[in-house]
């Protein structure tokens, strides 16, 4: 069908602050060894990638010798003075238990509102849409971060479900396909795959 245009969404592998469960945003950390082994199965026409380490070293692990086009909008949220922290060591304080009842009106001190990040990613998301039927596309991956793909399949994803509700694995991706149409006019995608990745033998 040569009016699909397919976007696959792949959040970076898991690192040493993700294991301790740490809010990792702005910030970077080390990839574990295990992301080594795990890749996609196929490959697409380009790419896009989030700005920070974590990001273009998962992309060059899933997709090497690739060159990504790389965009800074597309940033997990910037979590301030609590970048680093776990919630066993931010439980006690009172500005962070009224993030956590309204994430979206309360934000972290230093840090980002909720909607100065959507705004952002949706920012990150026009460029790239641009660049892709300016070059006419027919797919293309990006690799982010967790919150980047929970707002995207908030706006984008066939049925509309809150930003809260997706859940954004380390070991899977998802595909959203859109005709132009709806690409170009800011449209729900027509389907949504989940994409696994599979361990490799050589990693």
């Amino acid at each position: 069908m040569d009016d699909r245009v397919v976007i696959a969404l792949f959040r970076h592998g898991v690192t040493e602050e993700n294991k301790r469960k740490a809010y990792l945003g702005w910030n970077d950390s080390q990839l574990l060894a295990e992301t080594r082994n795990q890749s996609p199965l196929k490959s697409y026409e380009s790419y896009f990638s989030s700005d920070l380490q974590r990001c273009l070293s998962t992309l060059n692990l899933f997709f090497p010798n690739q060159k990504p086009i790389i965009l800074e909008n597309f940033r997990e949220m910037n979590f301030g003075d609590w970048e680093g922290l776990t919630y066993e060591e931010l439980k006690d304080n009172e500005h962070y238990r009224q993030w956590i009842s309204d994430p979206v009106n309360v934000f972290p001190p230093k840090g980002e509102a909720f909607h100065e990040f959507t705004n952002r990613v949706q920012n990150g998301w026009n460029t790239m849409i641009h660049t892709v039927l300016t070059q006419q596309l027919k797919n293309c991956a990006v690799i982010t971060h967790g919150g980047v793909i929970r707002y995207l399949l908030s706006k984008y994803a066939p049925e509309e479900k809150e930003f809260w509700s997706f859940q954004v694995r380390h070991d899977q991706g998802f595909e959203l396909i859109f005709t132009k149409e709806a690409l170009k006019g800011g449209r729900r995608c027509t389907s949504l795959l989940e994409v696994p990745l599979m361990a490799n033998d050589h990693g």
